[in-house]
């Protein structure tokens, strides 16, 4: 049962860390996560929410009046549209009524050379006139009949093309001041349209600047969130995964009959390498500084003042540059299903080296640093603290390595 509780556990913690995995700088330095620590941190992230819960309600409020603005300025634009089109028909009103008054002037023009010709044609006609001279003219009475007929066919035409040019003079004129009126109200009403639009198009143009300022604070406090949030739960991950080792490590000591090989189950760990010999040979330089400083054993530590097992092998390889979201705090169960499988035979330092205390992945509750000559870098626990030691002086190692 309480096998199959550690697995379940482990399980869970797998796809824990699948989700949440990250790297706070501020938690380098930590132990293993306390209740109150975890406690503060989601404090912390509920504040952070407060906060960005508040200035959403800020934000959408500011995107409310801007919609309410916007649907003003729209307004203001399709009057401005209807008195420009107004504008355009006045304006050909106008154009039509001094087109109609300029040929009605010609008309005109042309009558008054008519008139002024049959004016002269009747001077001339009857400006030598004697009461007796038609009757002794060759022509007779017959020729002063028809001279009095023309003077008065002149006079009718003078007549009817002076009432032609009166009217349409008068037509012209009212219809070019009807649109020269129009013109003028169109003209006052376009101005107050666009006034009316400048304000709008100004306040919409404020309050699209003020949505800008609160989305930029938006954004930073939901940035501030998500990492208070990561912060919590790195916490919280960091105190199970050290939890669970803790825990197998304490059913270790009290299994009596542990192997020193386990027999190879066919476990298989990740496909590919992620570290180069160089970097492997970096994390050994790192561990090994680590102990011949003498740093001190403390549950779930993974430096630079203290370490323990999972987090002596997270700092080497970490300083030997691999990091998230290649390279994460596990535990030391977890680190033997993220590493390449390589048979013992085939070890190489900077491999890493895993104790069980029946065989299997779940109950792995130490890691080591492989150093050569069949010796480990290793934080082996409170009472030794950091060390150097045989490979084989820990019962329970897993019949593979896992190179990173």
């Amino acid at each position: 049962m309480r096998r199959k509780n550690l697995i379940a556990v482990f399980a869970a913690i797998s796809l824990f860390v699948g989700l949440t995995g990250y790297e706070s700088p501020a938690l380098a330095a930590t132990k293993k996560p306390t209740v109150e620590e975890i406690n503060a941190a989601k404090k912390a992230e509920a504040a952070k929410k407060a906060a960005a819960d508040a200035q959403a309600k800020q934000l959408n409020k500011a995107k409310d009046s801007l919609r309410t603005l916007t649907a003003k300025a729209n307004a203001a634009q399709a009057l401005y549209n209807t008195a420009l089109a107004e504008l355009r028909k006045a304006t050909e009103i106008s154009n039509a009524a001094t087109a109609h008054a300029i040929e009605a002037a010609k008309a005109v023009d042309e009558a008054h050379r008519k008139i002024g010709k049959l004016a002269a044609n009747a001077y001339i006609m009857g400006g030598s006139f004697t009461d007796i001279q038609p009757l002794l003219s060759s022509d007779g009475p017959q020729e002063l009949i028809d001279q009095l007929s023309t003077l008065g066919k002149i006079g009718a035409s003078n007549t009817q093309a002076l009432k032609q040019f009166k009217a349409a003079e008068i037509i012209a004129k009212a219809a070019k001041v009807a649109a020269d009126k129009a013109k003028a109200a169109q003209a006052v009403a376009t101005e107050k349209v666009a006034a009316a639009k400048k304000v709008a198009d100004d306040a919409r143009a404020a309050q699209a600047q003020e949505v800008a300022k609160l989305q930029k604070v938006q954004d930073k406090l939901m940035a501030d969130l998500i990492a208070a949030r990561k912060v919590r739960t790195t916490l919280e991950q960091r105190r199970q995964l050290a939890l669970l080792e803790e825990q197998n490590a304490n059913v270790a000591t009290t299994i009596i009959d542990q192997k020193k090989i386990w027999p190879d189950r066919g476990f298989k760990g990740r496909s590919t390498i992620r570290s180069t010999a160089e970097q492997r040979a970096a994390a050994v330089a790192y561990a090994t500084k680590q102990v011949l400083a003498k740093k001190p054993y403390v549950w779930g530590a993974e430096g630079p003042n203290s370490f323990d097992c999972s987090g002596l092998v997270y700092a080497a390889y970490k300083s030997a540059g691999l990091g998230w979201p290649n390279w994460d705090r596990l535990n030391a169960a977890l680190y033997s299903v993220a590493t390449y499988h390589v048979p013992l035979t085939q070890m190489q330092p900077g491999d890493l080296l895993f104790y069980s205390y029946n065989g299997s992945i779940a109950a792995i509750h130490h890691i080591s640093i492989y150093a050569g000559n069949n010796m480990v870098w290793e934080a082996r626990n409170k009472r030794v603290g950091l060390v150097k030691s045989n490979m084989y002086s820990m019962p329970g190692l897993m019949p593979f390595a896992g190179r990173v």
